[in-house]
């Protein structure tokens, strides 16, 4: 069964349309957010997941709106009440695993480990900065779809999640690209701290050699259950310790 994230691709693409606004699009008056509490089915754990998808298509209704796509996004309010209103989202959409594995694959990063080089090497480039020089501070918006490139300036991949508040202070980047050390969906896990940052925030940098990345490990599982395993952690975050 396909996933609802690829639901919500759908659901998205659908609503994108020619037509132009005639009406603003008012999604504070929606007051979904009140919606989805009021909702027995959606308050429970177990559908914590189709809580943020809706989340995502109400950001997505933002998007159109700041575009001036009013119409698309009054179409993209009606569908998230529908979904929010009709049977469990887990039930809908359909069987067909290969057009859900082509759908999903579209969300997947498209820039590819070793892409051409950037321009670090030209001259008049500015420094780079550490995380906490920056000022005002970073925000994970600034983060999330970001590009990430190695000591050499070629392109590793890009920022997909953010993971922060650990216990012992070390918040993490989960670096993601097509052609990063192996084919499919790969990730690595940086730490933060250990980034640096172009100063318009555009690009952020690894600071280890080549020979040093081939040897950071993959992420080793997509339920993030590494984040209690203190002895993988050590091992990865000590590759990324300045040297």
């Amino acid at each position: 069964m396909m996933k609802f994230g690829a639901l919500v691709a759908v659901v998205i693409l659908g609503v994108v349309g020619t037509t132009q606004a005639r009406a603003e699009c008012e999604i504070a008056d929606a007051k979904l957010e009140e919606a989805i509490q009021q909702n027995t089915r959606l308050r429970g754990p177990a559908n914590s997941q189709a809580v943020r998808d809706l989340r995502t298509l109400r950001d997505a209704a933002l998007t159109l709106r700041s575009y001036g796509r009013h119409e698309d996004c009054q179409r993209l309010l009606g569908n998230i009440r529908e979904l929010i209103a009709g049977p469990p989202m887990g039930t809908l959409g359909d069987n067909d695993e290969e057009e859900a594995d082509k759908q999903i694959a579209a969300s997947e990063p498209i820039i590819k480990r070793g892409a051409i080089r950037g321009s670090r090497d030209k001259r008049g480039a500015k420094p780079l900065l550490k995380i906490n020089e920056l000022a005002p501070g970073l925000r994970t918006d600034e983060m999330i779809g970001a590009e990430v490139r190695s000591s050499d300036d070629r392109i590793v991949g890009e920022v997909r999640n953010i993971v922060f508040g650990m216990k012992d202070g070390r918040d993490y980047a989960v670096v993601a690209s097509g052609g990063f050390f192996t084919t499919g969906k790969d990730s690595i896990v940086v730490p933060i701290r250990s980034l640096k940052v172009t100063q318009d925030r555009s690009s952020f940098f690894l600071p280890i050699s080549k020979e040093i990345m081939k040897a950071v490990p993959l992420m080793p599982d997509q339920d993030y259950k590494w984040l209690s395993d203190q002895k993988w952690r050590n091992h990865n975050d000590a590759l990324f310790q300045a040297r």
